[in-house]
């Protein structure tokens, strides 16, 4: 039911256009969080995502083909749509998921680095390889997304000049990482294993 002030302009034009521009940051923020989960291997996260994203978008796209002769809505709904991108990447920075190998080439000491990285609770692995010039050492280590700052900081302290590599890894089987606190998505990953393992 209408009411004088869902019709008037200021609704039309300001208001509504704020909600779909804020429905559209939400939606989009937690589509870019799926599509990221799916890519580390949180399959059962994703589907949870995926209902409230469609619903908040469904809600805010009902709305524009109500009021198709209101430009300011697509303008919203555009902007919304970027603006939810770039807050998801922002979320999914923060929340620093998944494990990551670092790759570092070292043409000498290497022995000394991995013992270096191993003392401090990193698991390492050196390979001997040829290089260019001379003989390399190629040294793997797998670290938590949220180690990653202080494994690059022991790095760079132990060899200012090291050259390293950083890939995103799917799924570690077994390894040696830093003891950390369990969050709140993987206590919910645990809850929703559990509970499908009681059905």
């Amino acid at each position: 039911m209408e009411t004088p002030f869902t019709d008037s302009d200021f609704f039309s034009y300001v208001i509504m256009p704020v909600l779909i521009f804020l429905a559209r940051i939400c939606d989009q923020s937690i589509g870019t969080m799926r599509i990221i989960f799916v890519s580390k291997g949180k399959r059962n996260i994703a589907p949870f995502l995926g209902f409230f994203e469609v619903l908040i978008w469904i809600v805010a796209i009902s709305k524009i083909m109500q009021n198709l002769d209101n430009y300011v809505n697509y303008i919203a709904y555009a902007a919304g749509f970027a603006t939810g991108n770039l807050v998801g990447m922002i979320i999914e920075e923060k929340l620093a998921m998944g494990i990551q190998m670092i790759r570092v080439f070292a043409n000498e000491r290497g022995i000394e680095l991995v013992q270096l990285l191993n003392s401090n609770g990193y698991g390492a692995t050196s390979v001997e390889a040829h290089g260019a010039r001379d003989k390399v050492y190629l040294i793997y280590t797998i670290v938590q997304r949220n180690e990653l700052g202080k494994v690059t900081e022991l790095i760079n302290t132990f060899n200012p000049k090291a050259f390293y590599t950083i890939e995103d890894i799917k799924a570690a089987n077994e390894g040696i990482f830093n003891p950390q606190k369990q969050n709140a998505l993987t206590n919910f990953s645990n809850i929703l294993r559990n509970w499908r393992k009681g059905k």
